[in-house]
């Protein structure tokens, strides 16, 4: 007597569209890693653009941040305003590396690169989390150029080992956000004319609606209100704590990075298909 057919369990066809988040979690590391590696090969390649792109932050610290400590026009209390500048330039310097990342996706969609790692089994979420923290590496690179010129002009920094690494954590968190940001425009308007546009457009709001040139206290309601949801702002606070000791809330500028970077990664990973359309 031949025994019964073994009824074969019935799989449905949504279960291979479902996303592998141990897969995420597992290739990460990895991925993060291969794309820092490759930021830091394209620097060493081209190591004018540390320098061309430390010009605008040393005119700022130079020019502006000299002058105003001279005319104390700015209340900073027992901060000199050049020291109170410093992080804030530090944090520019890193949102206009990161504010105009998306470039490079949509050339790299234009070379064929990006169709090419789209169809690895590397997951979307993986792949933007590791061009948002190659981003971070390229941001705290040029931060050393700033830090040390900003020495040489008497900015008194901390020396703390841990200040100094919970600086790079910051950087690295408001480059992922911002160029995670970059990264979802580019999602949306399909080209780097657009997103130069939109970049530029937003740029600079981001900068004068946060505390990096003055303190929030002096701002006009309207404005104080707007700096509440800029993540510029928490990014200057931790910065300006951790460097020169001022007043802040490293805890929450670090919970609010962080939720920011997710949130973006999240965003920039669900429209990193439309590139590729």
């Amino acid at each position: 007597m031949s025994a019964a057919p073994v009824e074969q369990p019935v799989v449905s066809a949504d279960a291979d569209e479902l996303p592998d988040t141990r897969g995420v979690w597992r290739v990460l590391p990895s991925r993060v890693y291969a794309l820092c590696l490759v930021e830091l090969q394209k620097m060493r390649h081209d190591r004018t653009e540390l320098v061309t792109r430390a010009i605008q932050p040393a005119l700022w610290l130079l020019i502006f941040g000299t002058t105003f400590t001279r005319i104390r026009a700015i209340p900073t209390g027992h901060v000199p305003y050049l020291d109170y500048l410093a992080p804030g330039i530090l944090a520019q310097s890193a949102l206009f590396i990161s504010i105009f990342y998306g470039i490079q996706i949509i050339w790299e969609r234009d070379a064929g690169v990006l169709t090419k790692l789209l169809v690895t089994p590397t997951p979307r979420a993986a792949l933007v989390t590791g061009k948002a923290f190659a981003a971070g590496v390229r941001g705290v690179t040029q931060a050393v150029v700033i830090l040390v010129l900003s020495a040489v002009l008497g900015v008194r920094i901390s020396p703390n080992p841990l200040h100094l690494l919970g600086v790079v954590v910051v950087l690295v968190l408001g480059s992922a956000f911002f160029s995670c940001l970059s990264m979802t425009i580019a999602g949306l308007v399909l080209s780097r004319e657009r997103l130069m546009g939109i970049g530029q457009a937003i740029m600079m709001p981001l900068f004068f609606a946060s505390n990096a040139l003055y303190p929030v206290a002096i701002m006009p309601t309207w404005l104080r209100a707007l700096s509440q949801f800029n993540p510029l702002s928490y990014e200057v606070d931790a910065l300006r704590g951790l460097l020169v000791g001022t007043p802040s809330h490293v805890g929450l500028d670090l919970l609010v990075l962080v939720g920011c970077a997710i949130a973006g990664i999240a965003a920039s990973s669900a429209l990193l298909g439309r590139l590729t359309r």
